[in-house]
């Protein structure tokens, strides 16, 4: 139909009806029209719906589809908030109803979320579908598009409760706002709650009733909200169902006995107290006395006397033979002890730490400058008075009885057997064989579970003075303070990173993983004081935009939440210090744990590590550069260069830092600003695009694109070029790239990877930079409350450690406390100067202390 025809046809119908058409006519132009002629016998029927646009809801970043079908209809366009879709926006499609013979017509449209947040917050999008026919139009009904969301926080959680048995129990909850509104359900220790398969649970208004409180009620019930966008857990109430005790039936009473008395009794067992239920209240025995009839007679003579003669010499016997057990034992103590003096175990200092440069045209991160020498250091290089007693341990090295539930720990030359049977203690570094170490423990139950790679794994054999384990480039070591392990103790203790992919942690709703798995053990081993287990985290460490948790694994392999990040108690086994990228975790347990995060609003931001690749020799004219995007630990930097050194490949410029915000849009890679005349993208599209959900909850430890480049001569060998990473409407990085692909042809070096290759595992003395007797000598000096404040105190704040001042006031020793957190962030740097500069600042040079300088000690 022309524009004329149309015209004129409108002069007869309705004005209503003539101003729509009007106003397609200038929407689309005759040219693109969507218009259909009809056979007469259909042309006084008004067009009918067989499909209407229904309400949709957008999720993240998906577009949503809006069908529209009717019949007889010569066009079809959409409105969306009172105006017309474009025509090149709709997709039509023409079919014929076999029934009836009547023409079908089905418009689809697509909109995005873009489109619903221009007008959000103003008012609702709609759109609804206007078709026409010869006879007139029908409008469809308005379908609303929203955009889905669920917010992070629950407006009201459930509160734990202490119920009595068969009492009535009412959990409330209010779940987060949301789009479309949230549906609830109720967890019991993990495990989904449905009301129709025990009736003892309903829910009303998403709270949970316990008709009847049974024991088996005892649990940790969650609230659990999920709409199509989201899914969200509450805290868990702790629900504690206890019995109080009851008195059985009196039993029968006795016969009379030798004293004259009978007795009867009762047990607390109707019901038995259960679940810190009260006890019984009153007397579970009673007594009477007898009659004289009832009394037996009985007569003492000398058969009664022999008695008690003989009962008191078999006790004096017993009493001088445990007297000669004692002392023989003390004598064969004191044989067995004698050789332990080796007084480098308490005055040995700082070991200097050797680090290999890297080859040049290899970058590599820049090693830390050391601190300036200070004039105070000879005040932590002491020379301990060798004349007296004090420099020799006289504990014992080994437990005296070999229990049989004892691991067969021979690792490292830590004891060395003497001729004569006695032990001599030895400092340094600890000899490893890893396949030896793999035979001897993979029939433990606790090592079944580790991963095999042993170059990601570290151990050695500890006493009470201490150690430390370091897997190298990885961030990940363990602090093993003095008097951590018990005296008279010896374990062999491992340190090692699981693979990510290797463990099902789970992850619910938005949370991600932060950090690095790491698992030291054995579990179940007695320590004395809390280690220090550090390891790399990639969040912008500010806990107003997160909610970090610890979660550890339990022994049937399970994830538990142990310490929620800011809300420590010092009661609890464990405490997190956070640094800028590292976390540091006091742990009076061995265990599997990693850091679990759950953003509360939108500015929470992951740190992501962009590193680029290239081959290192190339022969066709196709290149390839491969961009890697991983969490910036150097856990996974390490296992990424790794696979590049097997790939052949080269690091090609210096890694750099992205902030990934929790806003659910993509990253994005595009390269741009190639020679055109020399080079030419193979790249369809004008980008590369990274899921969101792909790199934020973490289950793959890094992604990368490749940018496969096509030189148009093998003569070619420079590439200059623009390479782009950004977050879509977030931050972004990019990399200038201008270097030969034909120069350097080495692949990755493998001097990178020993940036960090230090020894493994240190023992003794040799693992610390506070030589013992000082740092016994600082911690006596130190630990004594001072009326001026110049004790444990002064030291955290010139530390800048008091956020943790009621940590250290609940160890018995804070200083000790203080220095073990102090050795764990200075292990690599060597700043022992500034330990001494704040000794002196805090006045604390007593008599006692001799003073020497560095080369004397």
């Amino acid at each position: 139909m022309t524009c004329q025809r149309l015209r004129w046809f409108l002069g007869s119908l309705s004005v209503s009806t003539s101003s729509v058409l009007y106003e397609m006519i200038n929407l689309a132009g005759s040219e693109h029209a969507a218009t259909a002629t009809l056979p007469a016998a259909f042309s006084d029927l008004l067009p009918h719906f067989l499909v209407e646009p229904e309400d949709e809801y957008i999720v993240k970043n998906k577009p949503v589809t809006l069908t529209c079908r009717s019949t007889p209809a010569t066009q079809i366009y959409f409105k969306c908030n009172g105006e017309w879709v474009h025509q090149d926006d709709h997709l039509i499609e023409r079919t014929v109803d076999p029934t009836t013979a009547l023409p079908i017509m089905q418009v689809t449209i697509d909109i995005t979320r873009q489109q619903v947040e221009k007008i959000f917050g103003l008012d609702e999008y709609w759109c609804q579908c206007v078709a026409w026919s010869t006879t007139g139009t029908q409008k469809s009904q308005k379908a609303y598009i929203r955009i889905a969301y669920l917010r992070k926080n629950f407006e009201e959680e459930p509160q734990g409760k202490e119920v009595a048995l068969d009492q009535e129990v009412l959990l409330r909850c209010h779940p987060p706002e949301g789009v479309p509104q949230a549906e609830v359900e109720w967890q019991r220790n993990e495990d989904v709650i449905d009301p129709a398969s025990d009736p003892n649970f309903f829910m009303t208004n998403h709270n949970l009733v316990i008709k009847k409180a049974r024991l088996a009620d005892t649990g940790n019930y969650t609230c659990v909200a999920k709409n199509i966008v989201a899914r969200r857990k509450s805290t868990s109430a702790t629900v504690l169902v206890y019995v109080d005790g009851g008195w059985s039936e009196w039993s029968k009473w006795s016969t009379c006995g030798a004293d004259c008395s009978m007795w009867r009794s009762r047990d607390c067992t109707q019901p038995s107290p259960g679940t810190g239920g009260k006890e019984c209240q009153g007397l579970d025995l009673q007594s009477l006395n007898c009659t004289s009839e009832q009394c037996p007679q009985t007569v003492s003579g000398a058969e009664d006397v022999a008695l008690y003669v003989g009962m008191v010499a078999v006790a004096l016997c017993l009493t001088l033979l445990l007297i000669v057990v004692v002392l023989v034992y003390r004598r064969k103590k004191e044989g067995l002890d004698a050789d332990v003096a080796d007084s480098s175990i308490l005055t040995t200092g700082f070991q200097p730490m050797g680090i290999k440069p890297s080859k040049p045209g290899v970058w590599a991160p820049r090693p830390r400058r050391p601190p300036p020498h200070s004039k105070n250091s000879h005040l932590l290089t002491i020379q301990p008075d060798l004349t007296t007693t004090t420099t020799s341990y006289q504990g014992t090295l080994r437990s005296r009885h070999d229990a049989t539930g004892k691991f067969s720990m021979t690792n490292g030359p830590l004891l060395d057997p003497l001729p004569n049977g006695s032990h001599t203690l030895h400092n340094g570094k600890l000899n490893s064989d890893p396949a030896e170490f793999v035979s001897r423990l993979s029939t433990q139950t606790y090592f079944k579970t580790l991963p095999r790679d042993m170059a990601n794994t570290s151990y050695g054999t500890f006493n009470f003075l201490g150690g430390r384990l370091t897997i190298p480039n990885t961030g990940i070591s363990l602090l093993i303070p003095p008097e951590a392990i018990p005296r008279g103790k010896i374990y062999e203790i491992y340190l090692t990173v699981q693979r990510k992919e290797d463990l099902r942690l789970p992850l619910a709703g938005c949370q991600t993983l932060l950090s690095p798995v790491a698992s030291c053990g054995p579990p179940g081993v007695v320590l004395s004081r809390p280690v220090i287990l550090s390891m790399d985290h990639c969040f912008d460490a500010c806990l107003d935009n997160w909610a970090v948790r610890l979660k550890k694994q339990n022994y049937e392999g399970a994830w538990e939440d142990v310490l929620l990040m800011g809300e420590e108690l010092v009661s609890e086994p464990y405490y997190c210090q956070l640094e800028a990228e590292t976390c540091r975790l006091f742990s009076e347990q061995l265990g599997t744990f990693a850091l679990v995060g759950e953003s509360l609003h939108m500015g929470a931001a992951k740190r992501l590590r962009l590193v680029l690749f290239s081959d290192a020799y190339c022969s066709t004219l196709e290149y390839n550069i491969r961009v890697y995007c991983m969490d910036d630990t150097q856990d996974v930097f390490k296992e990424v260069m790794q696979m590049e050194r097997q790939l052949g490949g080269r690091l090609i410029d210096e890694p750099h830092i992205l902030l990934f915000k929790d806003s659910y849009h993509n990253l994005r890679l595009s390269i741009h600003d190639m020679p055109q005349t020399h080079w030419r993208s193979k790249l369809l599209a004008g980008y590369q695009e990274i899921p969101f959900y792909h790199i934020w909850n973490g289950s793959q430890r890094y992604l990368h694109c490749t940018f496969t480049l096509e030189r148009l001569s093998l003569n070619t060998c420079e590439l200059t070029c623009q390479l782009c990473v950004w977050q879509v409407e977030g931050e972004g990085q990019s990399f200038s790239l201008n270097f030969n692909i034909a120069k350097d042809t080495r692949a990755v070096d493998s001097e990178f990877l020993l940036l960090d290759s230090n020894t493994t595992a240190l023992a003794g003395p040799s693992a610390f930079q506070i030589p013992y007797l000082i740092r016994q000598k600082i911690c006596s000096s130190l630990d004594a409350p001072c009326p001026n404040g110049a004790d444990w105190r002064m030291l955290a704040q010139r530390l800048k450690l008091e956020r943790h001042m009621s940590f250290f006031a609940s160890k018995a020793s804070p200083t000790s406390v203080i220095l073990d957190l102090w050795e764990a962030q200075h292990f690599h740097s060597g700043n022992i100067n500034q330990l001494a500069t704040v000794m002196a600042d805090i006045g604390k040079q007593e008599a006692m202390i001799f003073l020497v300088s560095d080369g004397e000690c």
